[in-house]
């Protein structure tokens, strides 16, 4: 099995930055991908960018420019920077892990105010 554990949430004025970060314990040499997806109130949780093993990365057309996904596997942590916040961007953030697991951390809240 894999635990994730996601922090870095917080409230933070429009124009800003925040930085999660998603720690990965158990075993964690049977994953393959990271991503992360968020869920705003009332809306299905959607993915935000996703990092491989190897290092690729992807993201959603909403937060291109804006959002960096990076992996430090020393630390078995993955991050994502998020600068620029939008009030759109406000939202429950999940890491989700995936390989012979597919694990999912417990959320962190990401309010932006206008």
């Amino acid at each position: 099995q894999v635990q994730l554990v996601e922090s870095g949430g917080g409230l933070m004025q429009a124009g800003g930055s925040l930085r999660l970060s998603c720690a990965a314990s158990g075993n964690i040499f049977s994953i393959n991908i990271m991503r992360w997806y968020r869920q705003a109130p009332g809306k299905q949780r959607e993915l935000v960018a996703s990092i491989t093993s190897e290092g690729s990365t992807n993201y959603a057309d909403s937060v291109k420019g804006r959002f960096t996904i990076s992996r430090d596997n020393a630390k078995n942590t993955v991050y994502l920077q998020m600068n620029s916040l939008k009030p759109e961007d406000t939202a429950v953030y999940y890491c989700r892990a995936l390989g012979i697991y597919d694990s999912w951390g417990q959320g962190t809240q990401v309010t932006v105010s206008s």
